[in-house]
């Protein structure tokens, strides 16, 4: 057999020193604000629903008293994050291990490990000014700052454009993007309002600028609660640090109800596109009436080490990415 060529990492000790800072530098923000460190499983009996995320699975072969056999990896730990909470646990985190399926290449990788945290009683702007400083504070590490500006989605595509993205026509959306030759076959007009974030206000943020956005339409509100008013917009915010999308969170929904039907009408888009219908997560749908009004938020540690050092390459940061584990 030939000898493997590519058994070396991909990033240098230099990038993985500074992943270990990150990660100490982590447990040292969230031990002076009194959050707590957890473990949740990696292996649960339910899935995502999300129909832009695709889970692995496998199949336990112990005894069946052990429970249900098929077994889904987690694409985040939020479910039992916030069955924690519902407990009783107050503000807490885990810093651990997630996969994707599908998702690989310069920016994505199957498996990467995810900071996600909950903090009870606040709102997600609370929250997102508290991300602000954890940025701020990994950017620290490699010698960098950044500006931090915050603005809701209707204003920033308001200035960007001069369309209230809430109410314009889905042929104003498509205009902009014009140059891109883009296929319009299937897009929505969530798609058309993703396409011009990314191929237009992604790509014109400053690198030295962390971008706060809040309050989303409500046709993209994943599992974040419903405010009232004209128009209702969806409780969540994202941040950006410069292009990189860095962390998204939300001020969290409590409705059972209300859930489980956002999870039904995933595996509807699901079912559509053929895809894989995970279980619904049963255990967070009856813990829900106790969770206490809370936000949450995930940044994935791989792209805070990316966006700290400026890496454009997630194989940078990574020792040994997918292609060569």
């Amino acid at each position: 057999m030939a000898a493997m060529k590519d058994w070396k990492p991909t990033a240098n000790a230099k990038a993985l020193r500074l992943r270990a800072e990150l990660y100490a530098l982590i447990r040292r923000f969230f031990a002076e604000r009194k959050v707590l460190e957890v473990e949740t499983p990696i292996l649960s009996a339910a899935g995502n629903t999300d129909p832009n995320i695709e889970s692995f699975n496998l199949r336990f072969e112990g005894a069946k008293t052990a429970g249900e056999p098929l077994r889904w990896l987690r694409t985040s730990p939020e479910f039992p994050l916030k069955r924690l909470v519902a407990a009783g646990v107050g503000d807490c985190y885990e810093l651990g291990r997630v996969f994707r399926n599908g998702e690989a290449g310069k920016r994505h990788n199957p498996e990467f490990t995810m900071l996600e945290w909950y903090r009870v009683g606040w709102t997600h702007h609370q929250l997102m000014d508290e991300t602000a400083e954890l940025l701020k504070a990994a950017l620290a590490l490699a010698g960098r700052r950044a500006t931090v500006r915050d603005t809701s989605f209707r204003q920033l595509y308001q200035d960007k454009f001069g369309f209230d993205p809430m109410t314009a026509p889905e042929s104003e959306l498509r205009s902009p993007l014009g140059v891109f030759g883009i296929d319009p076959k299937g897009l929505t007009r969530d798609d058309w309002l993703d396409l011009l974030m990314t191929h237009l206000i992604q790509p014109s943020i400053p690198a030295s600028r962390i971008l706060l956005v809040y309050d989303y339409p409500v046709s993209q509100c994943a599992l974040a609660k419903i405010r009232p008013g004209d128009p209702p917009v969806a409780e969540r915010f994202e941040a950006y640090l410069g292009p990189l999308e860095m962390a998204n969170g939300y001020h969290e929904l409590t409705d059972p109800a209300e859930q489980r039907a956002r999870f039904e009408a995933d595996l509807e888009r699901r079912r559509a596109r053929n895809a894989a219908l995970p279980p619904l997560d049963e255990r967070l749908l009856a813990a829900l009436p106790k969770l206490p009004t809370c936000a949450g938020v995930a940044p994935g540690r791989g792209s805070l080490a990316d966006g700290a050092a400026g890496h454009r390459k997630i194989g940078d940061v990574l020792a040994f990415p997918f292609d060569r584990a």
